[in-house]
């Protein structure tokens, strides 16, 4: 075997897997991605010549697992072992080892290593920067550049998630059934993030909208273990539909193309058709979420051929749904938009007026403001609201699309 291609893959899919059980025998994060990283350097010194392992992530255990009691060995020679429940299963057979991950320890592995990436403690810049690194693998260096901050930089961001993770005394017993279900919607939530990141972030930058694709992944590898789960189904056809978007979100300057101007014959129909399965399948369960009719609106827009042929009441009652599940200013706001389309300009003005002050800070908001005005030519007032929007753009092609609709406005407000 010398495709070191394949074994590169191999790694990538089997380190959640192997690291969360690595991280339950040391309960200590750095000591189990150590032993993960000296298991991987000695597949790839051994497996082109051996030949693969008949499970791949039962032998990184294994080896990441003796590998991890010799460090522990060496950083503590003058001081016994810790007790045999700390380091858990001390047996040598991989045989056993392969057993092992055929029972629930292998979802509560996968689940805890991506809790403690999401643990309430840390902020949202630091879960999404711990998951990329520690369940993801990505690089230091990869991160920096996604996030526009140097390497020492994020180093010592990943560094104090770490600290933080480990003050916090994660608990490392099996969760409750009630616990598993608390816990899917937080890592569900921390996918997301990651999705959000990547999504928000265009072309602009190619390290930061690789996350779409690294999300996607994460999503398929929670359905795999929990593949009953109506709302990871609802997350993944979510996710599918607004990637499968990607080739028409924007033109050859990098500038955003609004959805009712994309060109629907570039939108990826295969994304689309396994998305629509998934949330067909989900729906089926009767158990609606927030993702489910989230998704369900994005299949209206996906199911349309054309924009005029958007059925704008059903998504403005799926928004009302989801007004109900998950109250939020930026579901009303979302809610707006489609009223807008069926009720006018004036109508959604009116909806949105009492989240002015809860929305301040909220690009879309006022740029959604800017346009009804814009619909009604109060000019004047349609200006003050891009302006205040240009103040809080994320990314230069939003600053260049709210520009453009400064640019419509014309002369009839003068510059402010």
């Amino acid at each position: 075997m010398t495709d070191i291609a394949w074994i590169d893959l191999a790694l990538t899919a089997a380190r959640p897997q192997a690291l969360g059980a690595l991280l339950r025998y040391f309960r200590d994060l750095d000591t189990a991605e150590e032993a993960f990283q000296e298991a991987c350097l000695r597949a790839i010194r051994t497996w082109p010549e051996k030949g693969p392992p008949r499970d791949p992530a039962a032998w990184l255990i294994f080896v990441g697992r003796n590998s991890g009691i010799d460090a522990v060995r060496k950083r503590s020679r003058n001081d016994p072992l810790p007790e045999e429940e700390v380091l858990s299963d001390l047996s040598d057979a991989e045989v056993d080892m392969a057993d092992r991950l055929d029972n629930s320890n292998y979802r509560d592995d996968i689940l805890r290593l991506m809790f403690i990436c999401c643990h309430p403690d840390l902020p949202n810049t630091q879960q999404i920067a711990l998951a990329l690194r520690i369940v993801s693998g990505l690089s230091v260096p990869q991160i920096a550049r996604a996030f526009l901050v140097s390497e020492a930089a994020m180093e010592q961001r990943i560094t104090r998630a770490k600290g933080r993770v480990a003050k916090a005394g994660v608990p490392f017993e099996t969760p409750s059934a009630a616990e598993r279900a608390t816990r899917l919607s937080t890592v569900g939530a921390m996918i997301y993030l990651v999705f959000n990141e990547g999504y928000s972030a265009g072309i602009t930058n190619p390290d930061n909208a690789a996350f779409c694709e690294e999300a996607i992944r994460l999503a398929r590898l929670l359905l795999r273990i929990f593949p009953g789960e109506p709302e990871i189904m609802g997350l993944l056809a979510l996710m599918l539909l607004q990637h499968s978007r990607a080739p028409a979100r924007f033109d050859r300057q990098g500038q955003i193309v609004l959805l009712e101007d994309q060109d629907r014959n570039l939108w990826n129909r295969k994304l689309i058709d396994e998305a629509l399965a998934l949330l067909d399948k989900a729906i089926r369960h009767r158990q609606p979420g927030p993702y489910q009719i989230q998704a369900a609106v994005s299949a209206l827009h996906a199911r349309a051929a054309r924009a005029e042929d958007t059925d704008w009441e059903e998504i403005t009652l799926l928004y009302g749904m989801l007004e109900h599940i998950q109250p939020s200013p930026v579901v009303t706001l979302n809610k707006a938009v489609a009223i807008s389309k069926l009720k006018g300009p004036e109508a959604a003005l009116e909806l949105i007026a009492p989240l002015a002050e809860k929305l301040d800070g909220y690009f879309y908001f006022h740029g959604v403001r800017g346009g009804l005005l814009m619909q009604l030519s109060r000019n004047a007032q349609a200006r003050e609201a891009f302006d205040r929007a240009i103040a809080l753009a994320n990314s230069p092609a939003e600053c260049a699309h709210i520009r453009q609709q400064i640019d419509k406005l014309g002369a009839a407000v003068a510059p402010a």
